[in-house]
């Protein structure tokens, strides 16, 4: 079966600046599911467990938190655990960092997430702010440079490790969109449209690799998990030379 082409340079609705908010929740609602049922929160918790020691009391960084489901996924598994992690949750756009606030209220470990409006490119943090910088189906909504540069960015504020958890292009998520576009997601305008495009803008393991080491990042690996998910590491140059540094 032929290889899907990446799509460059296309517009995602979630990405203007405003919209109707009953149709943003469901839009994220959707996206939770999808991430809950599809491996995206266990995808997020398997590799944060490969890079850190959950019971060092961590500091995390979510970029494009969009309606917080993996900040409150970790927060809820180190209050499950009496575990103790710092997490700030940013997102641009600051009716989804509504959403995400009150569905946060009340909620495991929610007193441990920070939220906060910020441009993925211009990250207001000091340099190595963070343990570990995770993005989560966030980076194919940049294009180009652009890819590129926000990468860098994460790789500037992270102590110890960069963690991409994103879609896989290929024909079986670009059909399981396709279908949930005309089934669950029909109602939605925003869904209907951005779950099929979502995929098409999305990575092979090797562009992921590629992407990652023209942003600096070093020891990148790249690993395919349930349903069709790319979950991507690398380390900082700076965290490697401070490693080095105590040999």
């Amino acid at each position: 079966m032929m290889r899907l082409p990446r799509l460059e340079n296309a517009q995602e609705r979630l990405d203007e600046p405003r919209h109707d908010p009953a149709v943003l929740d469901a839009d994220l609602r959707h996206i939770e599911t999808v991430n809950r049922f599809l491996g995206g929160r266990r995808a997020a918790l398997s590799a944060l467990a490969s890079v850190i020691n959950m019971t060092e009391a961590p500091s995390i960084l979510d970029v494009g938190c969009g309606g917080g489901d993996i900040p409150r996924a970790i927060a809820g598994h180190a209050a499950r655990r009496r575990l103790a992690v710092r997490i700030v949750a940013a997102d641009r756009h600051d009716q989804v960092l509504t959403i995400a606030r009150h569905r946060s209220a009340g909620r495991a470990g929610s007193a441990n997430i920070r939220f906060i409006r910020c441009e993925g490119l211009a990250l207001p943090f000091a340099d190595r702010s963070f343990d570990v910088v995770i993005m989560s189906l966030t980076l194919h909504h940049f294009d180009g440079d652009a890819r590129i540069a926000v990468l860098r960015e994460l790789a500037r504020v992270a102590g110890r490790a960069v963690v991409i958890n994103e879609l896989e292009r290929c024909w079986p998520n670009y059909m399981g969109a396709r279908l949930l576009a005309t089934t669950v997601w029909r109602a939605n305008t925003m869904s209907r449209h951005d779950g099929p495009i979502s995929v098409l803008r999305a990575f092979t393991p090797a562009e992921l690799r590629d992407d990652l080491r023209a942003a600096g990042l070093q020891d990148v690996r790249v690993e395919r998990r349930f349903f069709y998910r790319l979950v991507a590491m690398g380390t900082p140059v700076s965290a490697k030379r401070a490693a080095l540094a105590t040999v």
